[in-house]
């Protein structure tokens, strides 16, 4: 990484879907407008259980929109391509690079291999997952590629998903830890991936995180950002404009 000096990291929030989508493309659009800014990362959860799907899934199945009306799931779209992810009880992370390398296998590999080091300080150890993308399937964890993490029984624990704009990338993905096995069959009629007790903790999965992103990017120093009154404004109209929750069925 070019000069890399400062990694702007934001306490983690519990938020509805638009509102955390809103603050990632936030940072994404500060990378422009901020010439010192060169990283963010931060991790979040959802208030509730929601479904954030890729900004080119257009078509909705029935059973999604069946939950949505009885109130069993709230659904939001990515900036992000991909497929569906059920934020259930799991920990969400983003990451925001202004100077990744510009091919995509090669920024994949690097935007993930932090996520792979801090979990095996957790106790797991995880693999690229090294499947083609099956169009076909609408659940995100139902497939491994090069942008997951898997364990050695192929059962996935970490999806994720990139927007670039102007050389500029936006990752984020979802850590699985204990989603509702109820939900996830109503979602996805399968059950979800077979996933270890170790990565059940957030607080030491973060901790674990911010240190192997030290040790990714060395030259790297990792501050607290505190939003201030005016980004928050921005924020806010963002979530209301760019990301209102799926709900008129």
């Amino acid at each position: 990484m070019n000069n890399l000096e400062e990694v702007l990291y934001l306490n983690p929030l519990e938020l509805s879907g638009p509102e955390q989508m809103a603050i990632d493309l936030f940072l994404l659009e500060k990378s422009f407008a901020d010439h010192n800014f060169n990283m963010a990362v931060r991790f979040y959860t959802w208030n509730g259980d929601w479904l954030s799907i890729g900004k080119n899934q257009k078509e909705l199945p029935k059973t999604w929109i069946e939950l949505l009306k009885n109130e069993e799931l709230k659904i939001v779209r990515r900036p992000s391509g991909g497929k569906a992810v059920l934020h259930s009880r799991g920990l969400t992370y983003a990451l925001i690079w202004k100077y990744p390398p510009r091919n995509k296998k090669e920024s994949y590999l690097k935007t993930t291999q932090w996520l792979k080091d801090g979990l095996k300080k957790a106790g797991v150890d995880l693999f690229f997952g090294n499947e083609p993308m099956n169009i076909s399937n609408s659940n995100c964890f139902s497939t491994s590629t090069l942008a997951d993490l898997v364990d050695k029984d192929k059962n996935k624990h970490i999806g994720s998903a990139q927007y670039w704009k102007k050389g500029h990338l936006l990752q984020h993905g979802e850590i699985l830890m204990e989603p509702s096995k109820k939900l996830w069959k109503k979602v996805f009629k399968a059950d979800p991936p077979n996933i270890k007790n170790e990565i059940k903790d957030k607080d030491k999965v973060i901790n674990f995180l911010k240190e192997s992103l030290g040790n990714i990017w060395p030259n790297s120093k990792i501050s607290n950002y505190i939003l201030d009154q005016k980004e928050k404004e921005i924020i806010k109209h963002f979530a209301i404009n760019k990301f209102k929750k799926i709900n008129n069925y």
